[in-house]
C-alpha cells in the first residue's frame, strides 16, 4: 500500500481529485529529497518522507498545494532532518548491563529491596543450630571481618568458612523447596 492509496477520492472532481494531484506532483520530489537527507540525519528515508507528508497535511485543512512546492518540500525535508539530528544527539543507546536512569532513589526499587531483605532475614531465622547467628553476623550492616565474627560467636576463625558453606547450602535447599520452579514451557507443577 502506498501513500497514493490513502488519498481520499471524491465522487466529483473536487477536493479529493486535487489532493491526489498534489500527492502525484510532490511524491517523487519528497522521495528524492528524503533519500538525499536521510543518511546525514541518521534516519531512514521513509521516516523523513512520512514526517514531510504529515507536515503537509497539518499545514492546511484544504487540498491546496504550497505556492512553491519544490521550495516547500526542500525546506520541510531539511527541517525534519534537523529535528532528527537533534533527537539523535540527545538520545543515548542503552548499554545493556546497567539499569536505565538512577534506580537508587526509585520507590519501587526501595520497596522490592526491603521485601527481599525481609524474606531473607525470615528464612535465615528458620535455619537450624548456630546458622542463624552466623549468617546474621555476616549480614551485619557494619561488615565485620571473620576475626570479629569468630570472637562474637566464640568459635575458631578456621571453622567459619566450612560452617558458612553448610549454612548457605541449607538455606539454598530450604528456599528452593519454598519457591515453586516452573516446568518447561511455563507450566507450574
Amino acid at each position: 500500500m502506498t501513500l497514493l492509496d490513502h488519498v481520499p477520492t471524491a465522487p466529483a472532481e473536487g477536493a479529493g481529485g486535487r489532493g491526489r494531484e498534489i500527492v502525484h506532483a510532490l511524491y517523487a520530489l519528497v522521495r528524492a529529497e528524503a533519500a538525499a537527507e536521510a543518511q546525514a540525519a541518521g534516519v531512514e528515508a521513509a521516516d523523513l518522507e512520512q514526517a514531510v507528508w504529515l507536515r503537509l497535511l497539518e499545514r492546511r485543512p484544504g487540498p491546496e498545494a504550497p505556492p512553491d512546492p519544490a521550495r516547500w518540500v526542500r525546506a520541510a525535508v531539511r527541517a525534519e532532518a534537523r529535528v532528527a539530528r537533534r533527537r539523535a544527539r540527545r538520545e543515548r543507546a542503552y548499554a545493556g548491563g546497567e539499569p536505565p536512569g538512577d534506580w537508587a532513589g526509585c520507590p519501587e526499587r526501595i520497596t522490592v529491596g526491603a521485601d527481599e531483605r525481609r524474606a531473607l532475614r525470615v528464612a535465615v531465622g528458620r535455619l537450624p543450630g548456630r546458622c542463624p547467628r552466623l549468617l546474621e553476623a555476616m549480614l551485619a550492616a557494619h561488615d565485620p571481618t571473620y576475626r570479629e565474627i569468630a570472637g562474637e560467636l566464640g568459635m575458631s576463625q578456621g571453622s567459619l568458612g566450612p560452617m558458612r558453606s553448610r549454612c548457605l547450602g541449607c538455606l539454598r535447599r530450604m528456599l528452593a523447596a519454598e519457591v515453586v520452579a516452573p516446568e518447561p514451557w511455563g507450566k507450574e507443577r
